[in-house]
């Protein structure tokens, strides 16, 4: 029986994959951070445990219950928007952004990426068409570009790292999705942009490590 791994699982794209993958006969490992979100996911069938990717310790937690595990494909889904405004910051709005979209992957992927590499597997980061730079034509959501635009950078560094040793590491843009992120005009429902992940990830060859693509496979300007 394959295996994934749902980091960030307790609504939106992360639940969708949880249920998606359990529905089609997979073993589902899922994290969320509430405890009606971990019985959530129980009742789905997948092993629940609980992480606040914002915590070390609870990372570390989680790394040494996972240490004997083979990923066959692992998602990083956690995120948040933060202000929708484009003007100053607050710290604690830069700080909640950036230590969930960038600093969690940074200490995640070194834990996560080895029990990929033992089945040679799949990694996939849940990124965004707004961090692209090249590709960039507004300034809407300026903390959370320059977040995704980070996150970026972290799996390229890791499709560097754990290419040489098996894993597949690529930044999806899972498309403008009907999430409490994406909101409802969006013209994606979390099940339709998940049915496209999945069969895009399942069909990319080794050769893909280091991408950063659409939900439906097609490249991303960095």
């Amino acid at each position: 029986m394959s295996t994934a791994l749902i980091i960030g699982a307790s609504r939106g794209i992360g639940h969708e994959l949880a249920r998606q993958y359990k529905a089609d006969g997979w073993r589902v490992i899922a994290t969320a951070r509430k405890p009606e979100h971990l019985e959530d996911l129980a009742r789905l069938g997948a092993e629940a445990h609980q992480l606040d990717v914002r915590n070390a310790d609870s990372i570390a937690a989680l790394g040494w219950k996972l240490d004997d595990d083979k990923i066959d494909a692992a998602w990083l889904s956690a995120g948040v928007f933060g202000p929708r405004h484009d003007s100053f910051p607050t710290q604690h709005e830069f700080d909640e952004v950036m230590h969930t979209n960038v600093l969690a992957p940074m200490r995640l992927l070194p834990i996560v990426a080895p029990l990929v590499a033992s089945t040679n597997g799949k990694l996939a980061v849940i990124s965004s068409k707004m961090g692209s730079l090249e590709a960039r034509h507004s300034t809407f959501g300026s903390t959370y570009r320059a977040s995704k635009a980070a996150l970026n950078s972290v799996l390229r560094d890791a499709a560097i790292t754990y290419g040489s040793k098996g894993v597949t590491c690529v930044a999806f843009h899972p498309g403008w999705v009907k999430t409490d992120m994406g909101n409802e005009t969006a013209n994606l429902t979390p099940e339709e942009s998940v049915r496209y992940l999945r069969a895009t990830l399942a069909g990319l060859p080794q050769s893909a490590n280091g991408s950063f693509i659409n939900y439906d496979g097609t490249p991303i300007p960095w």
